[in-house]
C-alpha cells in the first residue's frame, strides 16, 4: 500500500482537484446558452401559434353558429310583404264594398309576389303538361289513354318545386298512354 491520505469515497486527494475549464468548455458553455435561448423563443412562438389557431377556431365556430341560426333570414325578410298582402286581402274581405273580383284580383297579385319571391331564392315551379314523363321530377298518378305521343304528362294534379335543380317536391301528373283500338 502507499501512505497517501485517502478521502472517504475510498479516492485518491492528490486527483480530487477541481477540473480546469479549458478555452472550449467556455466557448460550449456560450453556444449551450445561444442555444437554450433560440429554443425558449422558438417554443415561445409555438405557443403563440397555438392560441391564434384556437382563437381562430373559435372564431370559424362562431361565424358557422351564426351562418345556422340567420341562414333563413333574407328568404324570411322576403316573404314578410307576401304575409302583409294577405292580411290586407283578409281585411278587405270584411269591408262593404269588397266584390269577389277584388278579392280574386288581390289574390293573383299575392301569388305572383310570393312567386317572384320563391324565384329569387331558386326556387321553381315543376309544371309540365305536354312534356315527357321525367321519372327524376315528376310522380306518375295514373295513365290515361291519349291520341297524343305515349309517356307525356297530360294532366298535372299538384305541381312540383325545385330548389336550385333540386327536387322538392315531385309533380303528382297523369301521364299519356297509346289509345287501344
Amino acid at each position: 500500500m502507499t501512505d497517501r491520505p485517502v478521502d472517504q469515497d475510498g479516492l485518491n486527494q492528490e486527483h480530487s482537484e477541481p477540473p480546469v475549464e479549458s478555452e472550449e468548455q467556455t466557448g460550449d458553455a456560450g453556444e449551450v446558452t445561444e442555444l437554450r435561448a433560440a429554443l425558449a423563443e422558438k417554443e415561445e412562438e409555438i405557443l403563440r401559434m397555438a392560441a391564434e389557431m384556437q382563437n381562430l377556431r373559435r372564431r370559424a365556430e362562431r361565424d358557422i353558429e351564426s351562418a345556422r341560426k340567420f341562414a333563413l333570414e333574407r328568404f324570411v325578410e322576403g316573404l314578410l310583404p307576401v304575409i302583409d298582402s294577405l292580411e290586407l286581402g283578409i281585411a278587405a274581405t270584411e269591408q262593404d264594398n269588397a266584390t269577389l273580383e277584388k278579392i280574386k284580383e288581390g289574390g293573383e297579385m299575392t301569388l305572383k309576389m310570393l312567386l317572384q319571391t320563391l324565384d329569387r331564392f331558386g326556387v321553381q315551379p315543376v309544371d309540365p303538361v305536354g312534356e315527357r314523363f321525367n321519372p327524376d321530377h315528376h310522380q306518375a298518378m295514373s295513365t290515361q289513354p291519349h291520341e297524343g305521343e305515349p309517356d307525356h304528362v297530360v294532366d298535372v294534379m299538384q305541381k312540383g318545386y325545385l330548389l336550385n335543380d333540386r327536387v322538392v317536391r315531385p309533380a303528382l301528373v297523369v301521364v299519356s298512354k297509346p289509345k287501344q283500338e
